[in-house]
C-alpha cells in the first residue's frame, strides 16, 4: 500500500489579479521508504506541494492520504499535531532561531511536544553528532558556516523521528561543494531512519540520488 496517495489534487490561490490554479488535478503516488524528486521551473508550485503534503496548507478539492491519515478529513488542531508528530521539513533557508544554540534549536521540537529534557537533549546531541555536528553544539546560528546550518536543519527535522521527509530546495542556497555533502547526509539519514522522503529541487545532483524523479508542469506531475 502507498505511503503517500493523492489523486486529483488542486490548489489555488487568489490575487489582486483574480485566481491563481497552481495544482490543477495532480495525481502522486510514493511508496514507504522511497525518496523521489520533484523537478520543474521557479514558480511552478514545487513548495505549494510541499506545504500541501505536509498540512502546512489546506488544498481545495481531491484525495490525499499520507500513512493512515486522510488529511481533508482532519480539524486544524488534528493537522498540526499530524504535522508535528509524523513530518520533518527541510528548506532552503534554513529557519533557525538565531537566538538559541545548535543544540538548544534541534531540541525545540521536542519540547514543544512535551518531551522531557532528560530524554531531549541526548536524543538532539545524539543527531547533531551524526550529522557532523558534535564540536558545534553551543554554537548560535550565526556563527555556523551555511552547510552547517542546514545539518543543524537536518538533524531538526530528524529529531521527532517522523515517517515523511520533506525537503524545499535544501542545497539551494550552497556551494557545489558543500551542496554534494549535504546530498550525501541525506541519501544516509534517508536510509538509516527509514524515510519516506519527497525533496523538491533544481539540483539535478540531488535528483540524480532520488529513486525517482518527478516534474511537476501545469500543475500536474509527470515522470
Amino acid at each position: 500500500m502507498p505511503f503517500v496517495s493523492v489523486q486529483s489534487l488542486t490548489k489555488s490561490y487568489r490575487s489582486a489579479t483574480g485566481v491563481l490554479n497552481v495544482l490543477r488535478g495532480l495525481d502522486l503516488v510514493v511508496e514507504r521508504g522511497e525518496m523521489v524528486a520533484i523537478t520543474g521551473a521557479s514558480g511552478v508550485g514545487k513548495s505549494t506541494l510541499l506545504h500541501v503534503l505536509g498540512g502546512l496548507d489546506r488544498f481545495d478539492s481531491g484525495t490525499m492520504t499520507v500513512g493512515d491519515a486522510e488529511l481533508a478529513r482532519m480539524s486544524d488542531q488534528e493537522i498540526v499535531a499530524f504535522r508535528n508528530r509524523h513530518v520533518g521539513f527541510v528548506f532552503q533557508f534554513h529557519h533557525l532561531l538565531p537566538e538559541f544554540d545548535a543544540l538548544e534549536n534541534v531540541e525545540m521540537p521536542l519540547r514543544i511536544g512535551r518531551i522531557p529534557r532528560s530524554e531531549a537533549r541526548p536524543r538532539a546531541e545524539g543527531l547533531l553528532r551524526r550529522v557532523g555536528l558534535g564540536d558545534r553544539l553551543t554554537h548560535r546560528p550565526g556563527t555556523l558556516s551555511g552547510g552547517e546550518q542546514q545539518r543543524v536543519a537536518i538533524a531538526r527535522a530528524l529529531v521527532m523521528s517522523p515517517a515523511l521527509l520533506l525537503a524545499d530546495e535544501p542545497t539551494g542556497d550552497l556551494d557545489e561543494g558543500t551542496a554534494d555533502h549535504l546530498h550525501d547526509l541525506l541519501r544516509e539519514m534517508h536510509r538509516e531512519n527509514g524515510l519516506t522522503a519527497i525533496i523538491a529541487t533544481h539540483n539535478s545532483r540531488l535528483a540524480a540520488i532520488c529513486d525517482r524523479v518527478l516534474r511537476l508542469e501545469a500543475g500536474r506531475l509527470a515522470a
